[in-house]
């Protein structure tokens, strides 16, 4: 399963970037705002830290002025994937667009049928939100294990599952088990992967008993 940083601090996405373990980048206009900076610019300086797919969202709510925009979106750089939220002009949109060789990342999914009619339009990527799921009731691990499910069963579809919304490591975990092929997340979710007591302890006490010996 291929790991997303979900963020648009460019701070975050270097220090991530050096571990090795980010494929790509999910942002929107409110992470982008909530750094100073212009949406383009950050997109840009992303692309420069990180090779791989870089979704940017489109905010347009007619399907002329929202096919406008994703393609100027799509221009400013090859790994730019345009955020497309899902509806009848969503899809109207995708279909469009993905016949024009843009790359669309379908996002506020909350049913298989959404999922599988993304695909079918030409989505390269269809985000569930299990996050907001969860918080409803419902079970956001149910949704990625259908879709994981009903894509394997037909090979024509090559639209991944990239599993959004995402609030903790167990979810990272929950989401690689149930079929996810990309979890995209927070860079606290990142960080909490990492550390663990028991390694803290191990380290601890390996340095203990190094003191006891020389160095060779």
């Amino acid at each position: 399963m291929k790991i997303f940083l979900d963020t648009a601090n460019i701070d975050d996405i270097r220090t991530a970037a050096k571990l090795g373990v980010v494929d790509g980048i999910t942002t929107n206009p409110s992470l982008v705002a909530k750094e100073g900076v212009q949406y383009k610019d950050r997109i840009l300086e992303i692309a420069e830290v990180i090779d791989g797919p870089l979704s940017a969202e489109c905010v347009s709510l007619e399907i002329s002025e929202l096919c406008e925009e994703a393609r100027r979106v799509a221009s400013w750089h090859p790994n730019v994937v345009v955020k497309i939220p899902m509806g009848k002009v969503g899809l109207e949109a995708i279909s469009t667009l993905s016949s024009e060789g843009i790359k669309i990342n379908c996002t506020l999914i909350f049913s298989v049928n959404q999922a599988f009619l993304a695909a079918k339009a030409g989505a390269t990527f269809v985000s569930p939100f299990i996050g907001r799921l969860n918080d409803g009731g419902a079970d956001g691990m149910i949704l990625i294990r259908e879709c994981a499910t009903i894509f394997k069963n037909y090979p024509g579809i090559s639209t991944e599952i990239l599993a959004a919304s995402i609030r903790g490591p167990r979810d990272v975990t929950d989401v690689a088990l149930a079929g996810a092929h990309v979890a995209t997340i927070p860079p606290n979710v990142l960080a909490q992967m990492i550390e663990h007591p028991l390694t803290d302890r191990g380290i601890d006490a390996f340095l203990a008993d190094a003191k006891s010996y020389d160095p060779v």
